[in-house]
């Protein structure tokens, strides 16, 4: 099932932090060649931004419930996940959604009625402290260029996320969305088909019945080639059942 992460803390993240030089003023960033984070996530929240390059390595399908969110499907069920192994290690050259990218980091309201975001981190993921190597976070009290590069990335990943809430919006007044089924056929049980639920898709046929006017406007303003990148992409999930069944995990896999 494809769910979208729950409302205290997003997805990955244990607890926050507010970064500031008074308490962090020596520390420093250190480098990972592994997302030990990653593993076991088998949908990772994507941004509209992310679809064209997405696409071409994931299915892109939105999370059931009353509040849907673009997803990317690195597995076909809880707990699997065909690109990263169990350690974080990526296990092939593919696009790395930036939600993965933006970890331990964060923008957030220090308060309910704070105006303001304040850049964050997850202390839990012991990436950042007072290490002797590393990514200076601060310099003479001031932010450092790699603090700067990752206020950046976070405002940046914000500023998508609105363009992914507005897309979403239009998708919900189309009344677009329906839940999502995808059968697939297994080599040695042809008539016993895997069938995967818990996701919502693209209704197609509400698709083509669309105002001639409202498909014009959606492609003038890029909205319509998100909608085919989530098609498209859909066919890929017959490529993660079968590199499931490969890495003999999930249904499928041979006991």
């Amino acid at each position: 099932m494809a769910s979208a992460p729950q409302p205290q803390l997003p997805l990955f993240y244990n607890d926050l932090m507010p970064l500031n030089s008074r308490d962090h003023g020596t520390w420093k960033a250190r480098s990972v060649d592994k997302a030990t984070w990653v593993g076991t996530q088998h949908a990772i929240p994507l941004t509209v931004d992310e679809f064209a390059q997405a696409q071409r390595y994931f299915p892109i399908v939105f999370s059931s419930g009353d509040s849907s969110v673009p997803l990317a499907l690195l597995g076909l069920n809880e707990g699997v996940n065909v690109y990263f192994d169990s350690d974080g290690q990526l296990a092939e050259d593919v696009y790395v959604p930036a939600y993965i990218r933006r970890y331990p980091m964060l923008l957030a309201k220090l308060t309910p009625n704070a105006e303001e975001m304040s850049l964050c981190f997850d202390p839990s993921a012991e990436l950042m402290g007072d290490f002797e190597e590393g990514h200076a976070l601060f310099v003479d009290g001031q932010p450092s260029d790699h603090t700067k590069g990752l206020l950046d990335f976070c405002q940046k990943f914000e500023e998508a996320g609105a363009r992914t809430q507005a897309f979403m919006e239009e998708l919900a007044k189309a009344d677009l969305l329906m839940d999502g089924e995808v059968a697939i056929q297994q080599g040695d049980k042809p008539d016993q088909p895997f069938i995967y639920r818990g996701f919502k898709m693209v209704n197609q046929e509400k698709l083509r019945t669309l105002d001639g006017e409202k498909l014009k406007q959606w492609n003038e303003i890029g909205l319509l080639p998100l909608v085919f990148a989530h098609l498209f992409s859909l066919d890929l999930m017959r490529i993660i059942f079968a590199k499931q069944v490969q890495q003999g995990k999930g249904p499928g896999a041979a006991n």
